[in-house]
């Protein structure tokens, strides 16, 4: 069985990361087992040169595994991003939720973190409307069709995400 995701999208520097490590103890703490994929629209490399990992792929491996008693990493090469049904289907089975840091055009349910210091619109609900938006993390409050959460409070964002996928049968 593929797990539940919830992708945490919002602009760039509005706090997606910082959101996402308070409200993993959070949901660990309310028995989850969560796994966790980050989007980055860069190019990144967490390989160091000089590290025999690096070596190896740099000397041309499309995929290298590093991995000791207890942790794995995998560097694969590829052409283009998978889509995220197939990272969740490939990488997170066992996982009750995995949180998705952006992927903001994804067919996920969503929850936009927003800052007042931005004073910019919405993604979910600026040009288009975005029908997976399940709730704002905002840190001022919003006028909006979907619930308004306080972006300060990850153990009752927790408990939004546990309710609203308590609502959900689970994926085949």
């Amino acid at each position: 069985m593929k797990p539940h995701a919830i992708a945490i999208v919002g602009n760039s520097g509005a706090g997606k990361t910082t959101l996402l490590e308070r409200l993993i103890p959070a949901l660990k703490r309310k028995g989850y087992r969560l796994g966790a994929i980050k989007h980055d629209a860069h190019r990144f490399d967490i390989d160091h040169p000089g590290k025999d990992s690096h070596r190896l792929a740099a000397a041309g491996a499309d995929t290298m595994v590093i991995t000791s008693a207890s942790k794995l990493a995998m560097v694969k090469r590829h052409t283009a991003s998978p889509p995220i049904e197939e990272l969740l289907a490939r990488y997170f089975t066992g996982m009750d939720l995995v949180l998705v840091e952006g992927f903001r055009g994804s067919s996920l349910p969503k929850i936009e973190v927003h800052r007042k210091e931005f004073h910019s619109a919405l993604i979910c609900r600026g040009e288009r409307t975005d029908p997976g938006l399940a709730a704002v993390a905002s840190d001022e409050p919003l006028d909006l069709d979907v619930p308004v959460l306080d972006l300060n409070d990850p153990e009752a964002i927790a408990g939004f995400i546990a309710g609203f996928l308590s609502g959900y049968e689970r994926n085949p």
